[in-house]
Formats: C-alpha cells, structure tokens, sequence
C-alpha cells in the first residue's frame, strides 16, 4: 500500500429496520431495564432512542455521487452497517468494501448501538490505510476535494483550537464526554507547555479570528476547558488509535463495552486532538470548506450552500428538536438532486 493512498470510512444505519430496532430494543432492557431510564444507572438518558438519531433522510446515494465526482482519488471506501444495506448500492463495486460491526469489533463489545464503540474500533478494519478519512452519512461532498484538503505529507489537515466545554441540560451526556476528552488529554500534555512547544500550530495564519482570539484568552488558565473540533470530516492515521489503545486501554475498553452511549465515554475527538496535541498534523482553517447545519423546518440557507457550492463538504444534520421531517427532507432531497443528479457507478 502506498503512503499517500487514503480510504474513506463511512457508517450507516437503517433506523427502520425491524430486526435491527428488535434487538437494540431487547439489548436496552437487558443493560437498563424496560424503562430504560436514567434510574438504571449509568449514562442512559434516551439520547440514543431518539427518531433525529436514526430516521432515513434518503440522501446517501448524493454522499456517493460526491464521492465519484469530486474526491475519484479516492482508494476504497469502507462501508459500516449493523448488516443492512440500501437497496440501491452495488455492493460489487471495486471500491466498495462492506464491513459488518462483527467484521471488525471485538465480539466482546457486541452487540453495539453506541456509535463510539464503531468508532474506536476502525483501525481494525481489514485492509484500511493509514491514512483514512471518516465520514458520518450526513457529511456531504459538493465541490472537488484534493487529497491535500485533508493529508500534507503523511500528516492530517486540522486546526488547533480551544473553545470551552459548555454544560447542556439538552444533551448530559455529550457534555460528560468532551470533558472526559479533555481530562484523559490533561494526563498526557501540560496546556502551556504544548502551546510553547508548537506556537505556530495555535496561532496560525488563516485560523478564524474567532478561534485566533479564543486561543489567546484561554492562556489565562493553566489547564484545559475542552477542545474546537468541528463536526466534519475527520482525517485520522491507523497509528493515532494504535498508540491510544496502548496508552488509555482501560478507558477505551470501558467505553466500548457500554453497548449504548454512556457519560463516561470518550469519542473519537479524542483521538483527532491526540494527533494535534501531538503535533503530528498540519495547521489549516479547516472551516474553510466546510459547512454545518442544523436542519430546520425551512433551510434556505443550506439549499443556497448546496445549489451555489459554497462549501466543499456540507453536513445536514438531523438535531434534537421537533420540526417538519416532511417538508425538510423534500428540501434537502431537491437540493441535492439538482447539485448531484447523475448517478454515480455506486449505484445499481
């Protein structure tokens, strides 16, 4: 394999699936009781039962047109599922890879239905690169892609930046694990000591002035708040997870055996702030090309972004509040047919 080779990883999953919802349903009363709430213990707060987190938008067949179109250097792309596929994908595409949760995680953390497990386990995946880019189905490609957006000589693309953990009665649970992130970071880097070390990684021309300035006023305290990360595409090396699950084996393995998403979980971010912390990246506004959305009951924003291409990648995330699924779909699904309309060699 080639150094300068980069796969794509992908997750899915099909929330309407009846076999899949009966055994996340049975696997729930298992760890939580039939109530599965907060009483049982635990971090379970009915985050992960949410419709927002598993409801079909119908849009993946545009991830892959925005592939084949605007990233074909592209080696192979690693396709995750629980076991269902779309109707749709030809599976025997010779860039397709189809990889089971039983294909890659350690049986002892199966069954899983916490998206952090999926994630700390990719390294494991048969045949990936070395360097890889890990895409939720919601992280849409609009315009072209080089291979320098998100690897410069072997290192990955990313921006270093502090921005404080904010405490979210809405979602607990994510506010206990970016501060779990940032702890399991405090034992390995000194905050000054690592601004010291790299300066130009943190004050890097072309950063945001927002996280420019942030970086400046976070200097005042000694330790660590929590860490800017955006919620793109995430560029990793199979080495980062190698050397974190020799580091922190006991708390990646506690994670991963928490079959839903828990409050002493660390996600992957942590393994995208190791690279940076470890100054084992390259310095870029990684905003630049990027979009994100919370998707609304009406998004003329989002399809101004997607119809003008004002972005290289565009994220339509589904979020936790109530809005018109119906007329929001339709929207997202117009937009994206006009952008991508041809279909791609991934599709039957």
């Amino acid at each position: 394999m080639r150094e300068e080779e980069i796969d794509f990883v992908i997750t899915w999953v099909d929330g309407g699936d009846e076999n899949w919802r009966r055994e996340k349903r049975a696997c729930r009363e298992r760890e939580f009781g039939r109530e599965g709430g907060k009483e049982a213990g635990g971090g379970w707060d009915g985050t992960d039962d949410a419709d927002e987190r598993y409801r079909d938008w119908g849009i993946l067949q545009y991830w892959f047109r925005g592939v084949e179109k605007y990233a074909p250097w592209v080696r192979k792309i690693h396709f995750i599922t629980w076991g269902h596929l779309p109707d749709w994908l030809d599976v025997s595409h010779p860039k397709l890879h189809i990889v089971r949760h039983e294909d890659y995680i350690p049986p002892e953390y199966l069954p899983t239905f916490n998206s952090h497990t999926i994630e700390w386990n990719m390294h494991r995946i048969e045949g990936l690169s070395e360097q890889f880019v890990y895409f939720n189905d919601d992280m849409l490609l609009i315009d072209e892609l080089k291979k320098e957006d998100f690897f410069i000589g072997g290192k990955p693309c990313d921006m270093l930046a502090f921005q404080p953990v904010v405490a979210n009665p809405e979602n607990p649970v994510m506010t206990y694990i970016y501060m779990n992130n940032a702890l399991a970071l405090s034992k390995h880097f000194s905050k000054r000591e690592n601004v010291k070390r790299q300066p130009g990684n943190y004050f890097k021309v072309g950063y945001p002035p927002l996280y420019f300035f942030y970086n400046l006023l976070e200097m005042v305290f000694p330790r660590y708040t929590g860490f800017f990360t955006a919620h793109g595409a995430a560029p990793f090396l199979k080495g980062t997870y190698r050397e974190l699950w020799e580091k922190e084996a006991e708390l990646l393995d506690s994670t991963c055996r928490h079959r839903f998403r828990d409050k002493g979980d660390v996600s992957q971010y942590l393994a995208r702030e190791w690279q940076k912390l470890s100054g084992n990246f390259r310095a870029k506004n990684v905003l630049r090309g990027f979009r994100y959305f919370d998707v609304k009951s009406d998004n003329p924003a989002l399809m101004k972004t997607i119809a003008r291409r004002k972005a290289k990648i565009v994220c339509v995330n589904d979020a936790n509040e109530p809005i018109d699924f119906a007329r929001a779909k339709r929207q997202v699904m117009e937009a994206l047919e006009q952008a991508l309309p041809e279909k791609s060699s991934f599709e039957k």
